[in-house]
């Protein structure tokens, strides 16, 4: 239980007591502090159910809307989600990736530890829309190729990557393992682009049957489209429309004000 003098020593079942002085932090900030460490250290795993709203009442030794405080806060910040009926469980972490420089996709997720690899849906020579066209500066109609991949993180589907070359790269690319390869990694090392940069756009999309039965999530769900068109110094050799599972992944960015 919370003690009202001195510093406590919060109840958790964790068994690990967390210090903190109560005369500085109200009582659901320090619940908060308590749930979100448990969460943190593994005491309750992904997906697990977390103790009921009366079951914190008494361990903590606070009321039910202190309780409901601190669970509230933790539910912004994406560590729980309510199940109405049923409770509070413990929300699944997302991976993340800084825009911040410009990397592929497994060389982003190998500096955190994760597996990455790709199922290749289709690699094959198509006529330019008049989108891909504008954005690799050819004609409208003229060959391009394109080559669509299922994405998998830690052995689960992520993102359904359409990437758009010009026709001669795109070949040699598909000669390439990328099963197991970042395309960056092949243009720069294998094929000596030098990447210098790329425009992004973000948006939220609905997932159609297709992508929601690639990326295994319901019919109509959100899911995060990025457009993002890489440069080899001033020109233009990769469009490319990436699909990423809103539930399983984030992107991050830090803009200074200056």
């Amino acid at each position: 239980m919370l003690k009202m003098s001195g510093k406590t020593n919060l109840a958790n079942t964790g068994n690990r007591p967390l210090e903190l002085n109560v005369a500085a932090l109200p009582l659901y900030t320090q619940v908060r502090e308590s749930l979100r460490r448990d969460i943190l250290n593994g005491t309750y795993p992904p997906h697990s159910q977390m103790p009921s709203e009366s079951q914190m009442m008494h361990s903590f030794g606070v009321s039910r809307i202190t309780v409901r405080q601190a669970l509230g806060d933790l539910q912004k910040e994406g560590l729980i989600f309510k199940v109405m009926g049923k409770g509070s469980f413990v929300s699944k972490p997302k991976a993340f990736q800084s825009l911040s420089r410009l990397q592929g996709f497994g060389e982003a997720m190998a500096v955190s530890g994760y597996e990455t690899f790709s199922n290749v849906l289709s690699a094959r020579a198509v006529e330019a829309s008049q989108q891909v066209a504008n954005r690799l500066n050819i004609r409208t109609g003229q060959a391009v190729f394109e080559i669509q991949r299922l994405r998998f993180l830690n052995r689960e589907p992520i993102s359904v990557d359409v990437s758009y070359f010009p026709l001669e790269l795109g070949e040699r690319l598909a000669q390439e393992d990328l099963a197991v390869r970042d395309i960056f990694a092949i243009l720069e090392n294998d094929l000596g682009h030098n990447l210098t940069h790329a425009d992004l756009q973000l948006e939220a999309i609905c997932a159609d049957e297709t992508l929601a039965r690639q990326l295994q999530v319901d019919e109509g769900c959100a899911v995060l489209r990025m457009e993002r068109l890489t440069y080899a110094g001033d020109r233009p050799i990769d469009f490319e429309f990436l699909y990423y599972r809103g539930d399983a992944f984030q992107y991050r960015l830090r803009i200074n004000r200056t």
